[in-house]
């Protein structure tokens, strides 16, 4: 059976079904690794469940390790790694997750792999980073590392639900007040549901990316030639931009091909 290897040292309740949590390597430190890489964590069958848990899809094995990748939202100048999780109710990892307390274990795979980073990438381009939902966790690991000394502008665009989704939304604020060439723009689809009302935008990305909001920001149109997009997060989101994307003269960036839109797929 493998050891749980990790122990948490930190959780923060982003709302009722996100949680920020902070995992630290015990007797072992986790490689170096590239921000925007992701790296998997796991708990045995046996592990209890949150209260909110419903039935799994599939019944676990208890001496089974569960285990789920997961983008990590940390720089890796950092004694611990971080990463942003949603609640996935019927789910075999998550509910566990959600049942952890600070000074439990858990166990977390030896190296972080993923080709969703700005390597390759050059300085002098912009970089709009498109995410909804937790699809924000690895541009969090990209600003907290080296992305804010880039020459070209950065944006982020985040759309959730409600307000109290947007995780790190008060860390990205205050980026946007420090960094001349930084753009934060939240978007909310369930205004209603606000209790102090919100007077932010309530639209889809796709909409948003249609209004070019980016060009109004920037005082320039984005273009394949000056510009890399990143999207990470709703399938439907990643593949209607990939489209809309693409009727702008963007391409899908590769292995086998370079190009300037980047998508990382749940």
């Amino acid at each position: 059976m493998e050891d749980l290897n990790c122990i948490v040292t930190n959780i923060i309740q982003v709302s009722p079904i996100m949680k920020i949590i902070r995992v630290k390597p015990v007797g072992w430190e986790l490689p170096v690794y590239k921000a925007g890489q992701f790296v998997a964590l796991g708990l045995f069958g046996s592990a209890p469940k949150c209260d909110n848990a419903t039935d799994e899809f599939k019944e676990q094995e208890p001496d089974k390790l569960i285990k789920r990748a997961y983008s990590i939202a940390s720089s890796s100048t950092q004694d611990y790694v971080e990463f942003y999780i949603t609640l996935v109710h019927s789910g075999s990892l998550t509910p566990r997750i959600f049942a952890l307390e600070i000074g439990d274990k858990i166990w977390m795979g030896k190296k972080a792999v993923g080709m969703f980073t700005l390597d390759e990438v050059e300085e002098s381009q912009n970089v709009v980073l498109i995410a909804t939902g937790t699809g924000v966790a690895p541009y969090m690991s990209m600003l907290r590392s080296n992305a804010l000394s880039r020459k070209g502008r950065v944006m982020v665009i985040h759309g959730a639900s409600n307000s109290w989704d947007l995780g790190y939304s008060s860390e990205l604020h205050l980026l946007e007040t420090m960094f001349d060439n930084f753009y934060y723009y939240p978007t909310i689809t369930v205004p209603e549901k606000e209790p102090a009302g919100w007077n932010g935008d309530v639209r889809f990305i796709q909409d948003i990316w249609k209004d070019q909001v980016v060009e109004k920001k920037w005082g320039f149109k984005p273009t394949a030639e000056n510009t890399h997009v990143f999207l990470c997060g709703n399938p439907n989101m990643t593949n209607t931009m990939t489209e809309l994307l693409e009727k702008d003269g963007f391409k899908e960036h590769s292995k086998k091909e370079d190009g300037q839109v980047h998508v990382e797929k749940f």
